[in-house]
């Protein structure tokens, strides 16, 4: 994203949070120092280059600082800063919070990851929409930090044919078609499908991408067995989501499919806790 769309986001937060002004901040002293940003506990990090940004951007000094993607320690200093003491007190809560949630996010997915690819080294792990309105490009972003795929950003990346679409139409086939003759040949279809039946056709069809949705494994193990059978299976890219969690990602990592769709990497992740203490 371009870095002048990110610092309009980071002010908008700074806005919401400081309102007409940080009115325990404008009765205590300004002085020049120094503070440091402490991770509470182990974790993946995120974020960085967000605040960055944000430091920048209230002329706060970086000393020292670890990198996006770093696996840091419990008590592990992340940032070394420099500024005036108002202006870091006044970012100090958005940009733990930043911090926070990004790196949360990144280390839940790094851990998803891990188990996927031990199984299928060429499995990706994917994120889905359900993010936070006005914060789904950080939420992305940590994903993508921890070698996960973003998956679509809106509506406007790809055609996503869901149930509530599916319903409106007379079947699958139906669907696909009108999306073919409706869209550009630069955009791929995908469609989500929750039975053997409807993938076959939907792969019949020409969809680009089919989504199992709350699928059994015994279940998308038979989709994939009988697309192969029909000679379907390489010309699609078959995902697999509904359900997806710690203890039963390995076992759909093995079944042949090329993508795990997973929620719960943004609307699930715990937060790290990391604090921030002038010097």
């Amino acid at each position: 994203m371009n870095q002048k769309i990110i610092e309009e986001k980071l002010l908008r937060m700074i806005e919401d949070d400081v309102g007409s002004g940080d009115i325990t901040t404008e009765f205590t002293p300004k002085k020049r120092v120094k503070a440091e940003i402490i991770s509470k506990d182990k974790c993946v990090i995120s974020g960085i280059e967000e605040l960055k940004i944000l430091f920048n951007l209230f002329h706060i000094k970086i000393l020292e600082s670890v990198n996006d993607g770093d696996r840091v320690k419990k008590n592990q200093k992340i940032f070394l800063l420099s500024g005036n003491s108002n202006d870091i007190l006044s970012v100090e809560r958005t940009a733990l919070n930043i911090l926070s949630r990004m790196s949360g996010i990144t280390t839940l997915t790094d851990r998803f990851i891990q188990k996927a690819k031990k199984v299928n080294p060429e499995i990706r792990v994917a994120a889905t929409r359900k993010t936070t309105p006005l914060f789904s490009y950080f939420e992305k972003k940590a994903v993508k930090m921890a070698g996960g795929d973003t998956h679509r950003h809106g509506l406007y990346d790809l055609i996503l044919i869901k149930d509530n679409h599916l319903k409106l139409f007379r079947d699958v086939g139906d669907a696909i078609k009108k999306a073919r003759e409706s869209t550009s040949f630069t955009h791929k279809i995908e469609i989500e499908v929750n039975n053997v039946k409807d993938a076959i056709i939907s792969a019949e069809e020409g969809a680009d991408i089919i989504m199992l949705d709350n699928m059994s494994v015994e279940q998308v193990k038979d989709a994939v067995s009988r697309l192969r059978e029909k000679n379907l299976r390489n010309k699609i890219i078959l995902e697999v989501s509904g359900g997806i969690d710690l203890d039963n990602i390995s076992d759909y990592s093995k079944l042949g499919i090329d993508v795990i769709s997973v929620g719960r990497l943004t609307h699930s992740a715990p937060a790290q806790d990391f604090s921030l203490k002038i010097l």
